[in-house]
């Protein structure tokens, strides 16, 4: 059963292969969402600080009655963090809304601030900062694992170039149709476990006829293909729901699709249009 499989990282800490993610997922609504989750078996929750709803994550990791060892934690550092004072502050905040002694893995949630994401800066120094910080909670104990979010191999080797621990996890957008192969070969190169973050496009993968060929051909929904298509890649997925009827949909991805399909899946045409999550920069962004 796929929730109880896991990667390694290169620290040596396990990291399930599936988790919950929780972004559009209220406060209060994390709740019940984290509490049906590990119901289900699930062991990874993934939460931000710009999700606003840590401190609900937290809560439901108390109610749920699974031993906290049991459990891995994401979250992520405010892209708007660059600076090595704020981000230690940043990081003791999530603790104490989560109410968490320590959380397994924590992450740049960008390279850019979100309102300059496609833009020419950088933020080198800044990232350079924001990482030094959580090298020092990581080395305090507070971080089990540390990695990034939305970065470019260049991005990594700017860390990288100035750190003495390096990045665990890259946390970007994999589906079918925006497969970003690069990305992808250069973090597997370098020991980095990538994460895909919205296998189904945001809801968007729903409405492709020949994605829902396929799937029938499978016998599986079209959310089960993309999830498996993106662990088939070798990547942690995280697929984003608070209906427990998704959750348990979500982990039954227990078929293989064929070497063939694999082929076929990668080089689907790209989704030009988001819909209502258009107006995100991850989604403007060809990661290809």
């Amino acid at each position: 059963m796929i929730l109880n499989e896991t990667y390694t990282l290169t620290n040596g800490v396990e990291i399930p292969k599936l988790g919950l993610g929780t972004w559009f997922i209220s406060d209060d609504d994390a709740v019940q969402a984290v509490v049906d989750a590990t119901k289900l078996g699930y062991r990874h929750i993934d939460t931000a600080q710009a999700y606003q709803n840590e401190r609900g994550v937290g809560e439901g990791i108390k109610k749920s009655g699974v031993a906290r060892k049991d459990l891995f934690v994401t979250t992520k550092l405010a892209a708007e963090v660059k600076d090595y004072e704020e981000a230690v502050a940043s990081i003791d905040g999530s603790l104490k809304r989560m109410g968490l002694e320590y959380i397994d893995l924590m992450i740049i949630h960008s390279p850019q601030p979100w309102a300059e994401f496609n833009g020419s800066d950088r933020h080198e120094q800044g990232n350079r900062e924001a990482w030094r910080a959580l090298e020092d909670a990581y080395k305090a104990g507070k971080l089990r694992a540390i990695g990034v979010s939305n970065f470019e191999p260049s991005d990594v080797e700017n860390i990288v170039s100035d750190c003495t621990v390096k990045p665990m996890v890259n946390q970007i957008l994999v589906h079918v149709t925006n497969t970003p192969s690069s990305i992808i070969d250069y973090c597997r190169k370098n020991d980095i476990v990538v994460e895909g973050y919205s296998p189904v496009g945001h809801g968007e993968l729903l409405k492709n006829e020949k994605l829902a060929t396929m799937a029938k051909k499978y016998g599986v929904s079209i959310p089960q293909l993309g999830i498996r298509y993106d662990l088939q890649l070798g990547l942690v997925v995280l697929p984003k729901t608070a209906n427990p009827d998704h959750m348990k949909s979500n982990a039954d991805v227990d078929f293989e699709i064929s070497d063939a399909d694999m082929e076929q899946l990668k080089n689907m045409k790209r989704i030009e249009d988001y819909g209502d999550a258009s107006m995100f920069p991850v989604y403007q962004k060809d990661w290809r």
